[in-house]
C-alpha cells in the first residue's frame, strides 16, 4: 500500500510531503518527494477515556450535577444502565464504536460499568467494527479474569485496594478517576500506585510532583469537564510533569470525536497543536506500550487519511495547526487499521 501526500511524520509530527509506504500493516519507509496529492497523512487515534455504555441516552441529564449524573450506585447513567435492554445497550455501543473507526479512532480506553456481564457486551459490540476496545472492568475483581485491565470510579467512592492488589497479581493495568470535583480524592487515589489517572482537574503543586516522581500517566477529558461544570485540567502543567493523553469521556455528554476534543484542548488549556496531537496519538499508545501512534519505518500501520482539499481544509498554512484545531470527521477519506 502506498500513501501519498503530506505525511506527519515522527515524535514532532514533520509535514514531508512524500509517499508512504505501508507492507502487511508495517510502516517500510517515506520517500520524500513531490506529489499531486493534497492529502494529509496522520497517525490515528488513541482515545485515552470512554464509558460507552450511556451511548443509549445520549444527551440525558439536562441540569444535574456531575454526581446526580454519574456518581455510583445511583447516579443517572447506572440508573439508565441497570434499566436498559440489553440488546439496545448492545446495539447503541456498536453505533459509537463505529462512529470511532470511521473518525479516525482505531483503539480506545474503555470504562466498562456492569463487571464480567458488562465487559462480555462491550466485547459483542465490537464484533466486526474496526476499533480495539481496551477494556477496564470495574465492580468485584473477578471482573479482571475477562477485562484488560481494572478501572475504579474514584478513590471517594470505596476501597479498591483489593482490586488493586488483584490487577498487579494478574499483570493488568489499575486505572482510577481522581480529582474531577475537588482534590480530596487525589492522594487516596495516589497511594494505590495506579497505572493511569483519570481527570485530575484540581491537581495542585503536591499532587503534580507525587504523579511526576512516579511517572504516573494521565487522561484528560477537557469537554467533559466543561459540559459538567467542574472546571478544566491544569493541562500544560500536567504536560511538563507527565505522559498526557486525552480522551472523550461520557458518549452521553460528548460525542466520542478526538476531533472536537483535541480543538477544544488547543482553544483552552494552552498548549500547543503538537502536544494535543500527540496527546491524542502517540500518548495513548504509549500508555498500552504499543507499537503505534507514530508514523515511523517499523511501527504498525495505524493511520488516517485527511481530504487537505475539502472546503474546510483547503488554504491551510500549517497541517499539524489544521489537524488539530480545524479537521472534522468529513475531512477523512480513509482510515488505515491492521
Amino acid at each position: 500500500m502506498e500513501l501519498s501526500g503530506t505525511v506527519l511524520w515522527g515524535d514532532d509530527f514533520e509535514p514531508v510531503q512524500g509517499t508512504l509506504v505501508v507492507e502487511d500493516g508495517e510502516i517500510l519507509r517515506l520517500d520524500e518527494e513531490r506529489v499531486d496529492s493534497d492529502d494529509i497523512v496522520v497517525p490515528a487515534f488513541v482515545n485515552a477515556h470512554t464509558h460507552t455504555g450511556d451511548s443509549i441516552a445520549k444527551e440525558a441529564g439536562r441540569g444535574l450535577s456531575l454526581e446526580e449524573l454519574v456518581a455510583p450506585p445511583d447516579g443517572l447513567k447506572h440508573r439508565l444502565l441497570r434499566e436498559a435492554d440489553r440488546a439496545d445497550l448492545v446495539a447503541a455501543m456498536r453505533r459509537s464504536l463505529s462512529y470511532m473507526a470511521d473518525t479516525g479512532t482505531t483503539t480506545h480506553l474503555e470504562f466498562r460499568e456492569g463487571g464480567v456481564e458488562g465487559v462480555r457486551a462491550i466485547r459483542e459490540a465490537g464484533e466486526g467494527v474496526d476499533v480495539e476496545s481496551v477494556v477496564f472492568g470495574r465492580g468485584d475483581p473477578d471482573v479482571l479474569d475477562v477485562a484488560d485491565g481494572y478501572g475504579a470510579s474514584g478513590a471517594g467512592d470505596g476501597e479498591f485496594g483489593s482490586q488493586r492488589t488483584a490487577a498487579r497479581e494478574a499483570g493488568k493495568p489499575f486505572a482510577i478517576h481522581a480529582g474531577e470535583v475537588d482534590a480530596s480524592d487525589i492522594n487516596p487515589a495516589l497511594d494505590l500506585d495506579p497505572d493511569l489517572l483519570v481527570h485530575m482537574v484540581h491537581a495542585e503543586s503536591l499532587h503534580l510532583d507525587r504523579v511526576e516522581d512516579s511517572e504516573i500517566p494521565v487522561a484528560v477529558c477537557p469537554r467533559s469537564n466543561l459540559v459538567t461544570g467542574v472546571g478544566l485540567p491544569p493541562v500544560s502543567d500536567l504536560v511538563d510533569r507527565t505522559t498526557v493523553a486525552l480522551g472523550t469521556d461520557n458518549v452521553f455528554l460528548n460525542s466520542p470525536s478526538m476531533f472536537r476534543e483535541m480543538a477544544y484542548t488547543a482553544k483552552c488549556c494552552d498548549v500547543g497543536a503538537v502536544d494535543v496531537l500527540r496527546m491524542a496519538t502517540t500518548a495513548g499508545a504509549e500508555l498500552l506500550d504499543a507499537n503505534y501512534g507514530t508514523i515511523e519505518a517499523g511501527r504498525e500501520a495505524r493511520l488516517f487519511v485527511l481530504d487537505g482539499d475539502s472546503d474546510n481544509l483547503a488554504g491551510y498554512r500549517d497541517a499539524v495547526r489544521a489537524v488539530v484545531r480545524r479537521a472534522g470527521a468529513a475531512d477523512v477519506k480513509r482510515v488505515v487499521s491492521p
